[in-house]
């Protein structure tokens, strides 16, 4: 019975046009959507010539957002790789009053708007904040001034390498390290010599996400950065400038460079997931 339902080519015939549909409906989305929009960008970066892309590039507000984006995001990936690693293996190692508290909270950044979460530093630390008049004695900025563009950065990016670490960490168990401690190897042996290369691809892939949201963000670095031009505003803000003064080949050219990144964490996401056999984003 079930050899002629699976050879009536009838429903062959209704299955294959399912799956051709199906692919076709997914490959058009991704070309009006992801494909198109993302040519455009390169499009119109060179519409006016290399040279003009060039000098897009090289004016000194564009090398500032650069320099700005590149520090705000490795201040960003380090701190944060540092949290992922603790709030991994405290999640996944230990049991403890308040760990799906810590898990949620993990996950609050995903769950917030950027705008929102820039808001909160302005509570925070505008001059009418809870902290502002203390910081306005004390001759200390934060808001509109780099502090508070690496606070926001910090701030929507800290979920992403947790994230990745503690569903691995936790399917994984503790038996190897367990043995190496019964063995005699110090915590840090341990660490160093079987946790660590055990998790490796899968914090690389959380380090990776982690860069590619900290050199694109934008809702919560426009709130508390103040557009200050060659001082507080990172590549995405630097776009939004000059397209809003119908600079449109310098917009599109700066554009560019957060394109490439998109690619290249493309590229990367899939080399790892070939190497480590990472399947959905998780080792």
């Amino acid at each position: 019975m079930s050899s002629s339902v699976s050879s009536n080519p009838v429903r062959g015939r209704g299955s294959a046009i399912t799956r051709w549909t199906l692919i076709c409906v997914a490959l058009l989305f991704l070309i009006v959507f992801l494909v198109l929009p993302l040519a455009s960008v390169f499009v119109e970066a060179f519409a006016k010539g290399w040279q003009t892309y060039l000098d897009s590039i090289r004016d000194p507000d564009a090398l500032s957002a650069i320099r700005l984006t590149l520090v705000a995001s490795g201040i960003a990936v380090t701190l944060n790789l540092i949290f992922g690693l603790m709030a991994a293996w405290a999640i996944s190692r230990f049991s403890f009053k308040g760990k799906n508290l810590l898990i949620s909270l993990i996950d609050l950044p995903l769950a917030v708007s950027p705008v929102v979460s820039g808001l909160i530093f302005v509570l925070l630390f505008g001059l009418h904040g809870w902290f502002g008049s203390w910081l306005d004695d004390h001759n200390i900025r934060i808001l509109f001034a780099v502090p508070g563009v690496v606070l926001a950065t910090i701030f929507v990016t800290f979920p992403f390498v947790a994230r990745e670490l503690i569903p691995f960490m936790q399917a994984q168990g503790s038996d190897e390290e367990e043995a190496a401690l019964v063995l005699g190897a110090s915590p840090w042996r341990t660490f160093f010599s079987i946790t660590l290369p055990n998790i490796r691809w899968s914090l690389l892939y959380g380090v990776i996400l982690c860069s590619a949201r900290a050199m694109g963000e934008f809702g919560a670095v426009s709130v508390v950065s103040g557009h200050i031009r060659g001082e507080t505003n990172t590549l995405p803000l630097h776009v939004e400038i000059l397209y809003n003064e119908y600079n449109f080949a310098a917009a599109f050219s700066v554009a560019s460079l957060l394109s490439l990144v998109a690619l290249v964490t493309l590229v990367a996401k899939k080399i790892i997931e070939e190497k480590a056999g990472l399947r959905g984003g998780r080792a």
